[in-house]
């Protein structure tokens, strides 16, 4: 089961109608919406989670959500903890390059993502967090099991994530289907060349 997974079990349906109803949208979309949010928030865990120090510091800020229940959480602490998890996952100009994807990949408005996300990355730190400590998992197989969760978000957006995370995660290809190239726009010189 993947952490989407259990993050839209844990939601239910109540969690799910009650984020449609903030997107204004059916709760077939909001589950979309939840998934690419939620792959986007895995994505940027496993870029940090790369490197043996951003593994480290990652599973000690596990540590912190452990004994967390943030399904249960009021609004306000969950948005400052989410805004907190996503400026060291994503920094600030990553969040904005994760919004304006995000918003364009779902066809939801700028803001509505922006509330949505904070609420979101607790959670999935959570479930992170308890996987972790039920594993006793130590930071290299904390990373190995994030790598093996973002190989598991849809076509579209892994080449979104490719494109915010600048290739980290990138769209996995099958056995005899090439990975395409990002696009670059006219005139801009290949950075590999």
């Amino acid at each position: 089961m993947t952490l989407h997974d259990e993050l839209l079990a844990q939601l239910g349906d109540s969690g799910l109608e009650q984020i449609a109803g903030m997107l204004g949208t059916d709760t077939a979309t909001a589950r979309d919406v939840v998934q690419a949010v939620s792959g986007t928030i895995v994505g940027g865990l496993a870029r940090n989670a790369e490197h043996p120090d951003g593994a480290e510091a990652l599973r000690g800020a596990l540590d912190e959500h452990v004994d967390t229940d943030p399904f249960n959480g009021d609004v306000a602490s969950l948005t400052r903890d989410g805004h907190g998890i996503l400026s060291h996952v994503l920094g600030g100009q990553g969040t904005e390059a994760v919004v304006s994807g995000l918003s364009q990949l779902a066809g939801i408005d700028r803001g509505t993502i922006m509330r949505l996300l904070p609420l979101i990355a607790p959670m999935i730190m959570s479930l992170l967090a308890t996987r972790a400590a039920n594993a006793d998992m130590d930071a290299g197989t904390m990373a190995d099991h994030l790598n093996r969760e973002q190989s598991a978000v849809p076509d579209a957006l892994g080449a979104l994530l490719g494109s915010i995370f600048g290739g980290v995660v990138p769209r996995q290809a099958g056995p005899s289907e090439p990975v395409e190239e990002p696009q670059r726009a006219p005139g801009t010189p290949n950075p590999d060349r």
